[in-house]
């Protein structure tokens, strides 16, 4: 019997029962357009990310305090800060360190900012004039802190987009008053919205000089003294200089804070935090489809089910097709076939309905949060190719069975 005829077999068996195989092809369609979604929403979730970071630059460096490692434990960290203001403005000496374009020191806290009856709880960061270049933000209205900000430690306040709108609405603050922690500030800008997403909005944070910061609104002291810094975002003048500029950023740490043998401060790149987000992003992506592909596995055990009754209702037919010379070669072909079929059909409408959904759900927001789904080929390919493997294999032990029967039991068979 060759292979084109059992598989005409197998389709009019199928045909004999549409009612049946459609539901049974439902549950593939579901598992596979599950997977399709859910990976999609997953990429697109590690895509807005990464776009997100590698927007700030791929020529930076970040510069925090803390030991580097022990072997391979890398340590948090302390209660005291090991970098100040000062190591950050000699970073920028050309003679020592002349790969290095811009720095912008950070000194992170929180509190509670209000604003008449509004308030939000939200971060607080400490800042120079610099930020703006080096963190490539930009201001919606009003101005940035400026150095005369810095020097007279001035309460002085940028507001991110999001803090914006829950404190004043659509109107315009700059001008206006709020308290943080307490202490009154002028707003004299306000950033332009950066985005939010799934995990977290940028806009949601307050920027301060950092002179203040440290002495108004209170922070850690160094052993060294002067103002602390929780990072210095280092801007490379040129992204194939990062190895000469963590080495350059390295000796002049190194030499204003004496060190011999271990060094206070860790240097991270931008691209190391990229791949560490996407990392862990992988895993994630990863979960999602191990969680859909629950529902193909639901899917392959319908079809083992019904392809099990349908040995059972048909025992008579393969009893006949035996008797008149049919190999058992024959009877598995047409019961694999047709399982497959069924898993391979439900698979080719599941990438269909899935890839719809991943286009219909991009830029929906949800909840106050923004889809962004990715939907790629690979994804699409191996849903297929994974539910005519989940066919192959959920029907082949049914398939087995009906090969297996005895022509005269068959043909006794009520």
């Amino acid at each position: 019997m060759s292979i084109a005829t059992t598989l005409r077999t197998a389709l009019m068996s199928m045909g004999a029962n549409k009612l049946r195989a459609g539901l049974t092809l439902l549950g593939i369609v579901i598992g596979v357009a599950a997977v399709i979604s859910l990976m999609s929403i997953g990429r697109g979730a590690q895509q807005a990310i990464t776009d997100r970071i590698s927007a700030l630059g791929t020529n930076l460096l970040f510069v925090q305090p803390g030991a580097a490692s022990q072997g391979n434990v890398f340590l948090g960290q302390g209660s005291a800060s090991t970098l100040t203001l000062e190591d950050a403005n000699a970073l920028l000496d050309p003679i020592f360190a002349p790969s290095v374009a811009a720095v912008a020191p950070e000194l992170r806290s929180s509190g509670q900012v209000v604003a008449g009856r509004n308030n939000t709880f939200t971060q607080v960061i400490g800042v120079t004039p610099s930020y703006t270049s080096v963190r490539n933000v930009a201001v919606g209205s009003g101005d940035f802190i400026a150095r005369g900000h810095v020097d007279n430690r001035s309460e002085v306040v940028v507001l991110g987009s999001s803090v914006s709108e829950t404190l004043f609405g659509f109107r315009d603050p700059v001008g206006q008053s709020v308290r943080i922690s307490g202490r009154r500030f002028k707003v004299i800008g306000v950033l332009e919205s950066q985005g939010g997403g799934a995990f977290g909005s940028f806009d949601d944070q307050v920027l301060v000089p950092i002179t203040t910061a440290y002495y108004r609104l209170g922070a850690q002291r160094t052993p060294q003294g002067g103002v602390a810094v929780q990072t210095i975002s280092v801007q490379v003048r040129d992204a194939g200089a990062m190895d000469a500029a963590v080495a350059e950023v390295s000796t002049v740490l190194r030499l204003r804070h004496r060190i011999i043998d271990e060094d206070d401060f860790t240097i991270n790149s931008q691209q190391e935090t990229i791949e560490a987000l996407e990392e862990t992003t992988n895993t994630f992506v990863v979960f999602l489809g191990a969680i859909a592909s629950i529902s193909l596995l639901v899917g392959g055990i319908g079809i083992m089910n019904i392809m099990l009754v349908s040995v059972t209702e048909r025992t008579r037919e393969i009893g006949i097709r035996k008797a008149m010379g049919a190999k058992r070669k024959d009877i598995l072909l047409q019961f694999v076939f047709e399982a497959t079929l069924l898993s391979l059909g439900g698979g080719m409408v599941g990438v269909v309905t899935g890839l719809g959904l991943s286009r219909l759900l991009d830029g929906r927001s949800l909840g106050g949060q923004s889809f962004q789904t990715v939907a790629s080929g690979d994804i699409a390919v191996l849903a297929l190719v994974v539910s005519a493997a989940i066919g192959l294999f959920f029907g082949i032990y049914p398939a087995m069975r009906a090969a297996a029967l005895h022509p005269i039991d068959a043909l006794r068979h009520e």
